[in-house]
């Protein structure tokens, strides 16, 4: 492509589709690369969603990214199923080189690659996701009411499970590879505080059991190597998010865990014309609903650079 686009947008998911609906709105004409793999975001992997707001009785995650992505493609928007594996951000045009070696060129960019759980990187931890297995109370939380789970991790994202989960869970075993958490102090009082949260330190999970969802887990002991089973209907792994940033390294401000840094409340990132949204820079909500917010403002912080170019 040697033609030069108003906007051209990286990531799908509740961010990158929002900004190409309120792009294509603006008649801006974006190009939007939804990932080869990761088209869609992280709401691909999950079921049903019931907190996203218009969807009385819920939506399956893969139907609402469906919904965003037909009207994405109903304002005009070009979506390429494809990744950006190179990116130039400096100057008055960006350059983006895809998977397939091409080159597209932009006055703006808007950035919406998301972030991923950090997973224990277990066979079945995968094969079970959705079955059980969880990286988002707030999401799947509702489906274990009255069960026994478990929740790994040791900071304060490990401890907010927790506790949310004790509203739905008859209980709640928080496992910690370590003998003590790394959590902030208020946050482990609260779980302490908690009767439906028990604590497991010294073990971690070498396996999760199930056929078609989740039975139990395998845990070892990190003193002393003993391995014992116990029973668990649900497993929420809570050890942290990797931002999907680096393809930015050295190019754009990145704070210390790899989330790009923006001005304010706004999406702008240090360099003029590109922007920033959704789990790409948020470390604290990480919800559809404000990764869909923040793709709004990225598109409108768009528009009006490059109304004033």
């Amino acid at each position: 492509m040697s033609d030069v686009n108003e906007v051209v947008i990286v990531g799908s998911g509740p961010a990158g589709y929002t900004a190409a609906i309120y792009a294509g709105r603006a008649q801006l004409k974006p190009v939007i690369y939804e990932g080869s793999v990761t088209a869609g975001g992280a709401l691909m992997n999950t079921t049903e969603v019931e907190n996203f707001p218009g969807f009385a009785t819920g939506v399956m995650g893969p139907e609402l990214m469906e919904s965003m992505r037909k009207q994405v493609e109903r304002f005009g928007a070009k979506i390429i199923t494809d990744d950006i594996v190179l990116v130039k951000l400096t100057g008055e045009i960006k350059e983006l080189t895809d998977g397939s070696g091409n080159t597209v060129k932009a006055k703006s960019v808007i950035l919406a690659m998301g972030s991923a759980y950090k997973e224990i990187g277990l066979p079945n931890e995968k094969r079970l996701s959705g079955r059980g297995v969880s990286w988002c109370a707030t999401c799947d939380g509702f489906f274990f009411r009255d069960q026994v789970i478990a929740v790994v991790g040791g900071g304060d994202s490990a401890m907010e499970e927790a506790i949310f989960l004790t509203k739905f869970a008859s209980e709640v075993v928080l496992i910690h590879r370590r003998d003590k958490f790394r959590a902030s102090k208020i946050m482990i009082e609260r779980a302490e505080k908690n009767p439906k949260i028990e604590f497991l330190f010294n073990h971690e999970v070498i396996d999760v059991l199930g056929d078609d969802k989740v039975s139990g887990l395998k845990l070892k002991n990190t003193l002393t190597a003993q391995e014992v089973v116990k029973d668990f209907t649900g497993l929420f792994v809570a050890i942290g998010h990797l931002p999907r940033s680096e393809l930015l390294v050295g190019q754009l401000e990145l704070n210390t865990d790899g989330y790009v840094q923006v001005e304010g409340r706004s999406t702008k990132t240090q360099i003029p014309g590109v922007f920033a949204c959704g789990d790409l820079v948020d470390f604290t909500y990480r919800q559809a609903i404000t990764a869909a917010g923040t793709g709004c403002q990225a598109a409108l912080d768009a528009e009006r650079f490059l109304s004033g170019h």
